[in-house]
């Protein structure tokens, strides 16, 4: 069964244009072509885009998927380093889950260190806190100069590179 791009970006719950992505970055092949120049998929096609769809939301980089397309087209007989691939990402994820407990523990702090309820005009204590850029602990540095890890003897954990980026808020 052949069909036209639209119809395999239904099937497989995507974009077209992440299709036509994912064969310029090759991880689809090139399709065969019509006489009237679309683009013709077959049932291999709709499952090597399921697999890279699947890869992608489990957050593995288009590199990482390449080496597992390659290696699942030409398998030998040690699949170790797919267990290492996988064991990193779930580092990853404990490492982002332990900073968004943090983050969700800082704004927790700030929400109940506010002095004024809903309705307190201009001396809100929330807006006079966030003001403050040397009480952030998330800064460039990622430790927390002030306010709560050091009442407690907490220290803020590190980051993972994806949510240090989103911390830049400077």
């Amino acid at each position: 069964m052949k069909m036209k791009i639209g119809e395999l970006a239904k099937l497989a719950g995507c974009p077209v244009v992440t299709i036509r992505f994912y064969e310029k970055e090759g991880l689809l092949a090139r399709p065969e072509r019509s006489e009237g120049n679309y683009r013709l998929y077959g049932e291999a096609d709709l499952e090597r885009l399921r697999f890279v769809m699947h890869c992608r939301r489990h957050g593995m980089k288009l590199a990482e998927i390449r080496e597992l397309l390659a290696f699942r087209d030409h398998p030998t007989s040690d699949c170790a380093w797919v267990h290492r691939l996988v064991d990193e990402h779930i580092a990853n994820v404990e490492a982002q889950i332990a900073a968004l407990e943090h983050l969700k523990a800082e704004l927790t702090a700030l929400r109940t260190a506010s002095a004024h309820g809903p309705g307190c005009g201009g001396g809100c204590g929330i807006l006079a806190s966030l003001s403050a850029a040397d009480a952030c602990p998330y800064c460039e540095d990622l430790r927390c100069r002030a306010g709560a890890h050091q009442n407690s003897g907490q220290s803020a954990p590190q980051a993972p590179a994806p949510l240090a980026k989103a911390r830049a808020f400077k």
